[in-house]
């Protein structure tokens, strides 16, 4: 059994650990300066575009996507040969020591990862060349609109959203909410799905489009927080109104009926990378528990003295130690035997993953005392975003009910 990686995978990871150390970790208290020197700005920090330009003259960009357009930038105008989801794993771990700087840095940051790697997939050349080619260039950013308000949306095929068909065009009526990005001016195009057949088969009746943000009847109704974060450094989040939105036929990705197959496609790779980062967030909490025990003192002796603080630290090598080599095993199955073969180990990792992490968050911040829950260190801000995971993608008993099922049939 062979744990090493490949000498490709060790010279960019080197890379983006040096990046991090040298450009993205500096970065935070300034991005902290233009979120705090510009309250109603949703986009376009000058921090970040700084970054961007960095990395890519590194040749650390778009290395989540495989093929023409991945790979870490080496050759062509996009990047080289793409990474493989293993390949890639250890460089996305280290882009979650930083998840509100690092990810879109590399330009490998969601929705943009997910909804890049649908156009790549799926579609059309035209759709490729207008939206995927601006993405890739970073020139714009997206959106992926599929969660709803008013409908249970732990089961998709619950989604309300209309799409009618109208002679050259489609007609998109309906409500979405926690549409990643929205709120950035520069998400120029949502992918939205909605319903094109309600008779049809279960998993038949939903379709994907692409619109516009500047399409009439779209109307972006307001952000939305989590825990009081509206991460503006992102574009939020937001629940967007779609009123008779018309946009061209060829506007669809696919055929009509295909929408649940592509947002199943998408998510997949989508779980894992969100793994990959949470392991990564992990790391860094553990890096701070390790700071705060050595340097404070409380009753006579450091905190690294006290027992519980030793088994808070034991504890959370071990969880990270585990899942990650589960991680790594999942990122191996999608690359030999392909998404749905991974998909035990799939839902495995997005059901352990982030309820560890979130242990050994809310551990580090009992370390930190009140310290801890402010904005003074970040890991009040990881928290929030390491409890939302549990929700996004799936919530955990989705995950847990089917992997159950599975394992139940043997």
């Amino acid at each position: 059994m062979d744990f090493a990686v490949d000498e490709r995978t060790r010279e960019l990871t080197a890379r983006a650990r040096t990046f991090l150390e040298e450009h993205v970790l500096p970065a935070e208290p300034v991005l902290e300066a233009q979120l705090a020197a510009d309250p109603d700005r949703w986009g376009g920090w000058p921090v970040i575009a700084d970054l961007q330009g960095r990395a890519r003259a590194q040749g650390l960009w778009n290395l989540f996507l495989p093929g023409e357009h991945g790979g870490a930038g080496l050759t062509g105008e996009h990047g080289g040969a793409g990474l493989t989801n293993l390949q890639y794993a250890p460089i996305a771990e280290i882009t979650g020591w930083s998840p509100r700087l690092a990810p879109v840095a590399f330009n490998c940051a969601a929705p943009d990862t997910g909804n890049m790697e649908v156009l790549n997939d799926f579609g059309t050349e035209e759709q490729k060349s207008r939206w995927l080619e601006p993405l890739l260039r970073a020139e714009i950013r997206s959106s992926f609109c599929m969660t709803e308000p008013d409908v249970a949306s732990s089961d998709a095929t619950n989604i309300g959203t209309r799409i009618r068909r109208d002679g050259d065009s489609y007609v998109i009526s309906g409500r979405k909410w926690w549409s990643t990005g929205a709120m950035n001016p520069d998400a120029a195009i949502f992918l939205v799905m909605g319903k094109t057949d309600s008779d049809a088969d279960r998993h038949r009746q939903q379709s994907m489009i692409l619109v516009p943000r500047d399409t009439p009847g779209v109307r972006v109704v307001r952000p939305l927080s989590v825990f009081g974060y509206t991460d503006r450094d992102h574009g939020g989040h937001a629940e967007i109104a779609f009123d008779d939105v018309r946009v061209p036929a060829g506007n669809l990705i696919g055929e009509e009926g295909s929408g649940f197959a592509i947002a199943q496609a998408r998510l997949g790779p989508g779980r894992i990378h969100h793994c990959m980062r949470a392991i990564g967030m992990g790391e860094r909490a553990l890096w701070l528990i390790r700071e705060r025990a050595n340097q404070r003192h409380a009753f006579g002796r450091a905190l690294a003295d006290q027992g519980v603080v030793r088994e808070w630290a034991a504890e959370a090598r071990i969880q990270l130690e585990a899942l990650r080599l589960l991680v790594l095993k999942t990122a191996w199955l999608m690359d030999t035997v392909g998404n749905r073969k991974a998909m035990t180990e799939i839902q495995a990792i997005k059901i352990a993953v982030p309820r560890a992490m979130q242990t050994i968050l809310d551990r580090a911040i009992q370390l930190y005392g009140g310290a801890g829950v402010s904005g003074d260190t970040p890991l009040a801000e990881l928290y929030a975003g390491i409890r939302s995971l549990r929700i996004a993608d799936g919530p955990d008993e989705v995950h847990l009910s089917s992997l159950g099922r599975a394992e139940l049939r043997g």
